[in-house]
């Protein structure tokens, strides 16, 4: 959210950069608000130590603990860009109308329109900003809440978010992205979709491609994200090599950062120094223009984000594991072995789940349009490779179907082959599809790129090989 811009910064920045179409079917049903939470914090689980955290226990209509957490007012950091450099129109209060404990276990972030039609709204931020994993250890940073309630029209313009900023930001307010920024729940419009985004680099421009920045989403699992708790999470991995940003919800890790996707400054400069995290809700900006818009008269007011707890969670601290994303000691993949569509070196929109194909392990899950996956380093010989065979599943709907795509060395390159699939029974029922591919050689990096004329998801993916 701040930025040393005026136009959209964090999600509004570049969340409509990815896969806007797929997102057109929100959920248009308002549900009624769940506001039960669980009795009690859950324990650590095994191995894990917690160093923060905050179950708003309270007495209904009280203000937030102020050892844990201050607030943020007005329209923008003393000094810094306006409307927190989004474009968002509310002014953020520490009243209790915007920010207050309920008395059952929440915190309840409320946007407000008063008889004027303006906006009110709340935004607090960790009075800490030291959250870092210990070397070669990981942090976890994990929230349970409830989007705000509110679906369609009566959605316009709602930005709730969970995320974190470097702690050189405070008493700064333009030096971001390069100070970083993770994104570890946003949702706009009432749509029934989570956005993670790591934002880094400079901008516009960049290695973080920002304003837009490295995203991935996903799909409430179960509930819909309006309709009831979820649990959104982030693991800072420094016990890899190389270091990895993990975007979970309710343990779906949906989108992974790694720290080979940027030169080792923009990571350094990003990720060397401790982190504040926030909660808020904002009222229009950059992300929900991209979507329609709003706030409008339409757009409902007093319906909150409902928080059960937020905690921080450590863990290890000893020697780094290197992590190789090809075979050991080759810097290169063998086309011609088997390569786990999970291996990724980048996974864009794409999630992984546990797979009921022969062997186990891992596969991609319901790609859909716009997706993709890269393999750096695949090493075709002297000899072309003139065949693509993929391990698929569908449970796609009837008439819907798309193509995985075989492109070299960029995302937008040509295909040089492709094979259709739609649904082979369900989302567990694996075949292998052939498919000829123009004759390739040498050393490249392959994109395995997911296109359909639909929005819903139409393959999942465990594994991969090319022949002669």
């Amino acid at each position: 959210m701040p930025s040393p811009i005026t136009l959209p910064a964090r999600a509004g920045r570049r969340r409509f950069l990815l896969l806007i179409g797929a997102m057109t079917a929100a959920v248009l049903v308002t549900l009624p608000l769940t506001m039960r939470a669980q009795a009690a914090l859950p324990p650590p689980p095994s191995g894990w130590t917690q160093v923060f955290a905050d179950d708003f226990d309270g007495a209904a209509g009280s203000k937030v603990n102020p050892a844990n957490w201050q607030y943020t007012t007005g329209t923008s950091y003393p000094g810094g860009p306006p409307n927190f450099g989004t474009g968002e129109v509310e002014t953020m209060t520490d009243s209790t109308s915007n920010v207050a404990l309920d008395g059952q276990g929440n915190l309840r972030i409320t946007p407000v329109r008063d008889g004027a039609g303006k906006w009110t709204s709340g935004r607090i931020e960790t009075v800490r900003s030291d959250f870092q994993p210990p070397a070669n250890g990981t942090l976890r940073v994990e929230s349970r809440l409830q989007m705000p309630n509110v679906t369609g029209d009566a959605a316009k313009g709602y930005w709730p978010a969970f995320w974190m900023l470097g702690a050189p930001f405070r008493g700064n307010w333009w030096n971001w992205p390069g100070i970083g920024e993770f994104d570890i729940m946003e949702n706009v419009q009432g749509l029934n979709n989570e956005w993670a985004t790591v934002h880094c680099g400079v901008s516009p421009g960049g290695p973080c491609n920002e304003t837009t920045g490295i995203g991935g989403q996903h799909v409430c699992p179960g509930t819909a994200c309006q309709a009831g708790f979820h649990t959104f999470a982030l693991e800072w991995d420094r016990s890899v090599n190389p270091q990895q940003l993990r975007f979970f919800v309710d343990d779906v890790n949906f989108h992974t950062v790694r720290q080979d996707q940027v030169d080792a400054t923009t990571w350094k400069n990003a990720t060397d120094h401790g982190f504040f995290l926030i909660l808020n809700v904002a009222m229009g900006g950059g992300f929900p223009d991209a979507f329609g818009g709003g706030p409008t008269a339409a757009t409902k007011s007093g319906v909150p984000m409902v928080v059960d707890y937020v905690r921080v969670l450590s863990r290890g601290g000893g020697a780094t594991t290197t992590t190789p994303t090809t075979p050991p000691n080759s810097g290169t993949r063998d086309a011609y072995g088997r390569i786990e569509a999970e291996a990724a070196d980048t996974l864009t929109g794409l999630s992984t789940e546990p797979s009921a194909d022969a062997g186990g392990g891992q596969n991609l899950a319901q790609a859909k349009n716009g997706q993709w996956a890269l393999y750096r380093n695949v090493d075709f010989g002297g000899t072309p490779a003139t065949q693509f065979n993929g391990r698929v599943a569908s449970g796609a709907g009837n008439g819907v179907s798309g193509l995985v795509e075989v492109r070299l060395d960029s995302a937008t390159a040509a295909p040089i082959g492709s094979f259709a699939i739609a649904s082979t029974g369900g989302w567990q029922a694996w075949r292998t599809v052939p498919a000829n591919i123009a004759g390739v050689t040498g050393k490249h990096d392959v994109y395995l790129t997911f296109t359909s004329g639909q929005p819903a998801p139409f393959v999942s993916l465990n594994w991969f090989t090319f022949g002669r």
